[in-house]
């Protein structure tokens, strides 16, 4: 039932983006065109990867809400760290095209002597209702992607605001190009480029946590120093040892070696893994995969 809510939860405000993003794309796009602008028509491509980036989310999530099968014994949690990469690369590619693009519109104006157009009033009322819709969205995603504690909501909130962020410098860029003149329409690119940065340094801080998890990083230090303090709770386990770690998807794996009184009856033993057990996953979740080896002091 828990799992179900999640998905729905997820669900709703991932279709609720993805509805925002298509209008805003159709809207950018005429914007951009029609008050040729640049920046504005970059823009509109950053918001069409958004939409992509939603399709992506929609759909990977649908997949690692399934139980575990035989053919996947740990569940299917690591499609959502594929979808969280996969949304990161997508920015990344983004912001090096809109890079690109810029900087070669920037090269020309100033080395060949290139004039640029004059963005239109449309594409500066374009940007403003971005930023304002982009915002509310990220305001909305980021807070049930932290409730449902899903990678990929998460991921797909900074898309959003990183969206917002490009709205806010192809405003600026477009405003200073109307209102200062021919010599500063150069504003336009320049605000493309910006923004740029800003949507590659998102795409690394998502990327990497996410790599790390497909790669079977483990925990950090300080978690596994936690695990290691629940565990030896109780006084008949001594020399917690050979500990893993690693996540799946939004969830951890905890495998763990313990020692415990070889004279002890299998049923007491039994009963501490389970308390251990229940510890754990009333800590990290009781979706926590945990594997417990008792080996017995001579």
């Amino acid at each position: 039932m828990e799992i179900q809510t999640r998905k729905k939860e997820i669900m709703k405000v991932t279709l609720v983006g993805s509805v925002g993003n298509f209008l805003l794309v159709i809207f950018k796009f005429i914007a951009g065109f029609a008050g040729h602008s640049s920046a504005m028509i970059a823009d509109a491509v950053h918001s069409l990867s958004d939409f992509v980036t939603d399709m992506i989310v929609l759909l990977f999530v649908n997949i690692s809400s399934k139980p575990k099968d035989e053919s996947h014994d740990y569940g299917h949690g690591k499609y959502e760290t594929l979808a969280t990469s996969i949304i990161g690369i997508v920015l990344l590619c983004v912001g090096v095209g809109l890079f690109w693009e810029g900087a070669n519109k920037i090269y020309d104006f100033y080395f060949r002597g290139e004039t640029l157009e004059s963005p239109g009033n449309i594409a500066l009322i374009a940007a403003i209702v971005s930023i304002i819709i982009k915002e509310a969205l990220y305001q909305y995603t980021i807070l049930v992607g932290k409730r449902q504690n899903s990678q990929a909501v998460i991921a797909n909130a900074w898309h959003h605001r990183s969206d917002a962020f490009s709205s806010i410098g192809t405003m600026v860029g477009i405003g200073g190009a109307i209102l200062l003149g021919e010599k500063w329409r150069v504003l336009d690119p320049l605000a493309a480029v910006i923004v740029s940065i800003f949507i590659v340094k998102v795409s690394f801080e998502l990327v990497m946590p996410a790599i790390n998890d497909l790669l079977e990083k483990s925990l950090p230090k300080e978690v596994e120093d936690e695990i290691l303090s629940i565990v030896t709770e109780s006084p008949e386990v001594k020399n917690p040892h050979n500990l893993r770690t690693r996540r799946i998807g939004n969830d951890i794996a905890i495998e763990i070696h313990i020692r415990m009184d070889g004279q002890m009856t299998v049923a007491r033993s039994h009963t501490i893994m389970c308390e251990i057990e229940r510890k754990l996953r009333q800590r990290f979740g009781s979706a926590t995969h945990i594997g417990l080896h008792v080996e017995p002091i001579k």
